[in-house]
């Protein structure tokens, strides 16, 4: 009897659980491989969305830059048309250095050149011209140089014109930044 005891339990009671071990450890073997996948998939996405959002990041940096610069190259613009447009024979220094302080290479080179000239010629006139700019667009534009056009009317009196005379003025000036500011280097009449 114990021999057919330990055959029915060798074959019977003991292997039927040796099997279902087994295959539960099989089960749990490809469970764990599976996991390292899901692990190695997890770190690959999640390695690609880290660089997707430092790259979308860095795109929105300089977009916003670009728009910072562009309108500090309006603001600069507008403001040595404004200065160029705006002229009273009364303060003509205090006006003249106000375009100075807006200029740079050549266009201040010019300016500067014709100053005394001027200042005689509008007090000789009692000249008097206050300008406004309508708009101003920029037609290029990099890390430090940039071209815009400005569209200007001012108000020009003088001893020829006491009651006052409309002008409108279409400006190219370009632009070069020096020292974190943005100054006028050139000025034509255009159109």
């Amino acid at each position: 009897m114990s021999g057919g005891l330990i055959s029915l339990t060798a074959g019977g009671l003991i292997s039927r659980p040796v099997r279902v071990l087994r295959r539960l450890g099989a089960r749990l073997a490809g469970a764990a491989r599976g996991g390292r996948a899901m692990a190695a998939g997890l770190a690959v996405a999640t390695a690609g969305t880290s660089a997707l959002a430092l790259w979308l990041g860095f795109q929105v940096y300089e977009q916003r830059a670009t728009e910072q610069r562009h309108q500090d190259i309006l603001a600069a613009a507008r403001q040595s048309a404004l200065n160029f447009t705006s002229l009273d024979y009364r303060h003509y220094g205090r006006d003249s250095e106000n375009v100075l302080k807006g200029a740079t290479g050549d266009f201040k080179k010019q300016f500067t050149a014709q100053t005394a000239q001027l200042t005689k010629l509008v007090a000789k006139n009692k000249s008097v011209s206050k300008g406004q700019v309508l708009e101003a667009g920029i037609t290029r534009a990099d890390e430090d140089s940039a071209r815009v056009l400005v569209v200007a009317d001012s108000k020009v009196t003088n001893t020829a014109a006491p009651d006052g005379q409309a002008r409108t003025y279409r400006l190219q000036l370009d632009l070069e930044l020096k020292n974190g500011r943005w100054l006028t280097s050139g000025v034509e009449f255009v159109g």
